[in-house]
């Protein structure tokens, strides 16, 4: 590996200082370090590392480097989804059902990754656009889900759902949650939607606070294809929420089109752990 990418939580004073000590072991090693453009301006010592706009860090790296918690994560892999490169997830943050390995695991990681000595797992992602007067205004890839949620003070929302153009239901309830197997431990669970294995290839459907109890969430097929008309009055708030970090106001009888994303998300597994050990860990199974 000639050529390593940065990512860092950059306003954690923490992950700066873990990326400063990791740009000089790599530089020591004859590996160069890029860093995206809003770490950089933030590090105090830049000569070693080479900075790039954060939509381009990632084009001729050999491995991508995430400092932070899952979010930071969650970021990263929107920018990069289209690279193909390997992430090492470094966990700085409380959460971590992403972020798997540890900072005491950082630097043996780092000497496996540089010799090669890796095994990655591969996470789906979603394309998610918002259709308006037949013209696509917006386009987003997700690793985590995508939501339809109303504002605080609006009505029940009808969302006409389709699946491959197949009328499947108009779900009448506060919102709706179309997750990936990653993002199925983040919002999704909170709404009582299910928990899949990340590798699965899979897509599901879980409705917020549905006005019909018997709107129970649903697992499609990852080739499914899912679309939802939005129907409510002119005076309502609804919003479009993409990994829980990026949004936009959506009208009535706007058209949101999810499928898969033809690229994946692809993540160094530690090892020293597996993801079933995350899981009890993270929600406390077993504990009284």
């Amino acid at each position: 590996m000639k050529k390593i990418a940065i990512f860092a939580k950059v306003h954690d004073p923490r992950c700066l200082g873990v990326a400063e000590e990791l740009i000089e072991w790599l530089a020591a090693r004859g590996v160069t370090a890029h860093v995206e453009e809003h770490l950089s301006r933030r590090l105090r010592r830049t000569t070693l590392a080479e900075s790039s706009e954060s939509s381009e860090i990632a084009r001729d790296a050999d491995l991508v480097v995430v400092l932070g918690g899952d979010g930071t994560l969650i970021a990263a892999a929107r920018l990069i989804g289209e690279c193909d490169v390997p992430i090492l997830a470094v966990n700085l943050g409380s959460l971590g059902f992403l972020t798997e390995i540890t900072l005491d695991e950082l630097y043996p990681s780092m000497e496996r990754c540089l010799a090669g000595d890796f095994e990655v797992t591969e996470r789906m992602m979603l394309l998610a656009s918002v259709e308006r007067d037949g013209a696509v205004v917006e386009l987003h890839r997700v690793l985590n889900d995508v939501v339809i949620n109303k504002g605080a003070l609006a009505r029940i929302i009808d969302m006409e759902t389709s699946v491959t153009g197949r009328y499947l239901t108009t779900f009448k309830a506060d919102g709706l949650i179309i997750s990936t197997p990653t993002g199925s431990t983040g919002y999704s669970l909170s709404a009582n939607g299910p928990i899949l294995h990340p590798e699965l290839e899979c897509i599901s459907i879980t409705p917020i606070c549905p006005h019909t109890l018997t709107n129970r969430p649903l697992v499609v097929d990852a080739q499914a294809q899912i679309a939802i008309k939005l129907n409510y009055a002119p005076d309502e708030s609804v919003f479009l929420t993409l990994d829980g970090q990026v949004g936009m106001k959506l009208l009535s009888g706007d058209v949101i089109q999810i499928r898969k994303a033809p690229h994946v998300t692809r993540l160094i597994q530690s090892r020293s752990k597996d993801y079933f050990e995350v899981l009890r860990t993270k929600l406390k199974w077993g504990e009284r």
